[in-house]
């Protein structure tokens, strides 16, 4: 069992050992990552098996200012992101779709939900509030880096976001759960 720096080291030497280990000890978690940002199962596959590539390729510019784990799933959320804009009309909605940034902005919480229950909700977003509820409310993004990382409007993030709380609090309301208002 390697440490996290002789792991890291390893894996830059291509070691096959040492990147199974790093497969074996950060794939769930990354699958996880994958899965809230993609619409099933495969597609998730795909994103974490590009991922692991690009990490194998890449380790060798890890600079250790950050804990290895955030670098990466930044890997994973890049990928999955590149993967979703490639699909057409990925990011493509209506005006009857944006909703004002006047909805409620109190706190919503989804302590006491399981995993899986809130990756179902989380999923049956439509794409595009799926991907910027992810970048903000779970990555903390701002909605400028947002609006930067996908190419739209910071007004684009805002009403994607505010349409993705509705969704989840009507998802919630029709399941009899009575959610606090949402951020």
């Amino acid at each position: 069992m390697y440490s996290e720096q002789e792991l890291i080291q390893a894996c830059i030497r291509q070691e096959r050992p040492a990147q199974r280990q790093l497969y074996e000890r950060f794939a769930s978690k990354l699958f996880a990552t994958a899965m809230r940002y993609m619409k099933n199962r495969s597609d998730a596959e795909d994103v974490l098996q590009d991922s692991f590539i690009k990490i194998y390729q890449k380790i060798d510019s890890f600079r250790f200012d950050c804990p290895l784990e955030a670098w990466l799933r930044k890997i994973v959320v890049n990928t999955a992101l590149k993967q979703l804009q490639s699909q057409p009309n990925y990011m493509e909605h209506t005006d009857s779709q944006l909703i004002s940034d006047e909805v409620e902005q109190d706190e919503f919480t989804l302590s006491g939900f399981e995993f899986t229950q809130l990756m179902e909700i989380v999923q049956s977003l439509p794409d595009g509030c799926r991907t910027i509820f992810n970048l903000y409310a779970i990555e903390g993004y701002q909605h400028n880096e947002i609006a930067n990382m996908l190419g739209v409007t910071e007004g684009t993030s805002k009403s994607q976001y505010s349409r993705a709380r509705t969704l989840l609090q009507a998802k919630l309301k029709a399941m009899g759960i009575a959610p606090k208002a949402m951020k």
